[in-house]
């Protein structure tokens, strides 16, 4: 996962990718069998043990989501901590130092 985040004034903008394979379970193989459904269904984002950004996601979400969101309260060197849960219970959680502009 790959997570950017920006602290300019008061706001933290944060950008962040995370690789997926984000199936819908509708595609096919060349043999015509269904690619079975995989995707992100949580992303949660914490400063301080706050919450600041959260997510339900679903299988309209293409592959590698890209997602960004701001939040106030944050300054340069504080840790942002980003996880993410899918529906095979499949998880990953990174944590990212908070830059200044």
């Amino acid at each position: 996962m790959k997570i950017k985040a920006v602290v300019q004034n008061d706001a933290v903008a944060v950008k962040m990718l995370i690789p997926h394979p984000m199936e819908t379970g509708r595609r096919k193989e060349q043999n015509g069998t269904l690619v079975p459904h995989h995707f992100i269904t949580e992303v949660t984002a914490t400063h301080n043990g706050q919450t600041v950004f959260h997510a339900e996601l679903g299988p309209g979400v293409s592959k590698d989501p890209y997602l960004s969101f701001q939040f106030t309260g944050a300054k340069a060197g504080d840790m942002l901590k980003v996880s993410w849960v899918d529906n095979k219970g499949g998880s990953e959680t990174a944590e990212e130092a908070i830059t200044a502009m």
